[in-house]
């Protein structure tokens, strides 16, 4: 595959989510410059024209449609990136501050993401959460995964990945390299009084999160 950055941040929505795009990207570029691609899982023609204008420090690139939920599209949006280190992001994440950081983490033929304490704590073993995952060129289990979720109709792709590799401690550790807690702030974390100065990722889950994210977007 022909790579066209050395790094970069990929996200992507379809047309449920597109109303988070323009809040995602402005609390990025506040911060950072390292390139970021947005993959069209299928976008409104509007938002599309706006990405467009969007050029300088957003890249567009599509993948081949899928019929599944949109969150089934992020494996292949990572396994399609064109970059050789990518780390993806979800648009209902709130970029705090720099995140470049993140990279130094990444290892060969392992996705890198932060433990999902909530669930790790409610559930009783290690869960990781897929908000905020890193990889370096196209890892098996990233090929693994994509495939899995192809397969799969009832569950998210965090769940998929769970199964797959997560219930195990060894072929968790195998597979997945843990990053720091501050690459993605879960917000149930905040209702278990777990807050941090230091998170760069402010992570808004859910129905409450997106309220929260549609308060930021009334208030400017």
């Amino acid at each position: 595959m022909h790579y066209s950055y050395d790094k970069a941040f990929v996200t992507g929505c379809d047309i449920q989510t597109e109303w988070q795009l323009e809040w995602f990207l402005k609390n990025y570029r506040k911060h950072n410059d390292t390139p970021i691609i947005f993959c069209d899982f299928g976008v409104s023609p509007d938002i599309k024209s706006w990405l467009m204008m969007q050029s300088d420090f957003c890249h567009i690139y599509e993948i081949p449609k899928q019929t599944k939920a949109g969150w089934f599209y992020k494996p292949a949006a990572l396994l399609n990136s064109p970059a050789i280190e990518t780390v993806w992001l979800d648009t209902d994440m709130q970029v705090l501050g720099d995140i470049s950081g993140v990279f130094d983490y990444i290892e060969d033929e392992k996705l890198a993401m932060v433990e999902d304490k909530p669930w790790s704590k409610r559930r009783g073993e290690t869960w990781h959460n897929s908000g905020t995952v890193g990889i370096r060129n196209k890892p098996q289990i990233l090929r693994e995964w994509y495939k899995n979720t192809q397969q799969s109709t009832e569950v998210g792709d965090q769940e998929v990945l769970h199964e797959m590799v997560c219930k195990d401690a060894l072929t968790r550790m195998r597979y997945i390299t843990d990053l720091p807690n501050k690459y993605n702030w879960l917000r149930i974390q905040l209702l278990d009084g777990q807050d941090s100065r230091n998170k760069l990722i402010m992570h808004w889950t859910g129905h409450k999160g997106k309220l929260e994210i549609r308060k930021q977007i009334y208030n400017g």
